[in-house]
């Protein structure tokens, strides 16, 4: 190759050809771009996270559904205890981990981009999915205590309880109404993002208080006798007690994710919301890298530089 450059006319022809094939070649050598490793390992902790939230809320409904059948006698629908036993499996699925996946939605870096419709769809059908177990949750309890003869509605647990599912239910009807149908404007939205925002991660707080105060509760009925106290801490009460551990664990794993500003889907209008960034991969050929990784990324980037 340099003697078919040396070959071409000095006066200016050779040495721009030379210049040419230098550069060419240049390109094609493998070349390592720090930025595309970090927005890489942002992504990775990202998705990590998420495996993590995924077993932690499978490891909360098992524990919550051996707890009723080791130790409670298992299921039934019939208006006896049994019937009872569906009220905290119900709750920890669709209020505590269905309704943390539903909020979850947004967070992923594939929703940043392209049309927000079909992720708006899924955010509503999963949470109304959550918000069905939960009132199937509350007429198992709520058919027991009348087939008991127990008064509803008396303890610190309920009154959490029933506040939960009420704002919840409001949540669900001001998101679908606003945020889902298209008669709302872009103002309106913007007014009530923040209140909805709020509300959403207040609503989880709340049942996960509900359920560790349901657990403690529910303990403390049925370890009375004197063989089995709740104070000589049997082994029924140390898997439960895991189980409400689990459940806080879990909680705030989800509120960390939702309330990290790396991980938030960016406003419109910002430059990051729709194109994506082209990073210069390995062997010179051009990375196409979403502004949701880039997003996540971003920490990472400002402290390199």
């Amino acid at each position: 190759m340099d003697t078919i450059l040396h070959a071409l006319p000095s006066a200016g022809g050779g040495c721009k050809a030379r210049k040419l094939f230098r550069s060419r070649s240049q390109q094609a050598e493998p070349t390592f771009s720090p930025k595309g490793c970090l927005v890489r390992m942002a992504v990775g902790w990202f998705y990590l996270s998420v495996l993590a939230l995924c077993s932690l809320g499978s490891m909360c409904i098992l524990f919550t559904i051996y707890w009723m059948r080791y130790w409670h006698g298992g299921f039934a629908w019939d208006g006896s205890m049994l019937m009872f036993n569906w009220h905290p499996v119900l709750m920890v699925t669709g209020m505590v981990v269905l309704y943390s996946a539903a909020s979850l939605v947004y967070r992923l870096p594939q929703s940043w981009v392209g049309p927000r419709l079909p992720w708006k769809s899924g955010h509503a059908a999963m949470h109304l999915l959550a918000f069905l177990l939960t009132v199937l949750g509350l007429h198992a309890v709520f058919e027991f205590h009348n087939h008991a003869k127990i008064p509803h509605l008396y303890s610190l647990h309920s009154w959490l309880g029933i506040t939960t599912v009420f704002l919840f239910a409001c949540q669900w009807f001001l998101g679908f109404s606003v945020f889902l149908l298209p008669w709302a404007s872009m103002w309106l939205r913007s007014l009530l993002k923040p209140i909805h925002v709020f509300f959403g991660a207040s609503i989880l707080s709340l049942a996960i208080a509900s359920v560790v105060s349901g657990i403690n509760e529910k303990l403390f009925f049925s370890l009375k006798n004197g063989t089995k106290t709740y104070s000589n801490l049997p082994s029924e009460a140390v898997f439960a007690n895991c189980a409400g551990m689990l459940v806080v664990v879990f909680g705030l794993l989800v509120l960390y994710i939702l309330l990290a500003s790396s991980w938030k889907r960016p406003e419109p209008g910002m430059q990051a919301e729709r194109e994506p960034t082209r990073t210069r991969g390995r062997a010179g050929t051009p990375e196409v890298m979403l502004e949701g990784e880039r997003g996540l990324a971003e920490p990472l980037l400002q402290k390199r530089s």
